[in-house]
Parts: structure tokens; sequence; C-alpha cells
């Protein structure tokens, strides 16, 4: 099965990530998802993947949550929209490797699918 990695080059734990896969001789599919997010139907898929609720995808700490959704109650779809359309919102990196996925915080949790 093939690895794909939703990645920020710009963030210090998804380069520990996908140095992590390549150290291990896999390599994944690279996906910018800043440049070319999912979509919602991705979105969804990868959610279901997690295993979690839409919302716990969301990085709070951005200044776009903080200004636009904190203390919001949105639906689950609301928030995939919110992602799709603000992919910073989009915690990082998430591996997914078949019907699985994880997010790499921290890094070594991508080991799990290896």
């Amino acid at each position: 099965m093939s690895f794909k990695i939703f990645h920020n080059p710009r963030c210090s734990k998804s380069r520990e990530t996908l140095k992590t896969l390549t150290s291990a001789g896999i390599n994944p599919e690279i996906i910018d998802y800043l440049t070319n997010p999912p979509t919602e139907t991705e979105l969804k898929d990868i959610i279901h993947k997690l295993g979690i609720k839409p919302y716990e995808l969301v990085r709070k700490g951005e200044a776009i949550y903080k200004e636009n959704y904190k203390g919001k109650e949105l639906n689950d779809d609301q928030w995939i929209q919110a992602m799709t359309s603000n992919p910073k919102l989009i915690e990082r990196p998430i591996v997914t490797k078949g019907d699985q996925a994880i997010i790499g915080r921290p890094p070594e949790l991508v080991k799990t699918l290896m």
C-alpha cells in the first residue's frame, strides 16, 4: 500500500515525519496541502480514517481560527468547509496508508503505520 503525507514544508513536525518515512525506505506521495488543499470529499475520507470529529483536526492556534471561528459552534460539514476553504486550519502532518491515517504529532506516531 502506498503512503501519502499531507505536508507543510515550513513545519518542523511535518519535515520530521517525512524524514521518518524516507529513512525507513518509504517514498510517500507528498501533498503540499496549503497549495493543493483536499476537497471536502477527500477531507471527510481522511477524518474517517483518523477516527475523529472534524473539529479535532482544526489548528486552534492559527490566527484565522482565532479571528473567524473561535467560540463558534459549527456542525461537522461546516468545519470541513472551513478547512477546505482555509487549509491553514488543517492539523499537520497527516499520513495515510490504505484505510488508516495518523497525525504526525509527535512524528514518531508515523511508525504505527509502517
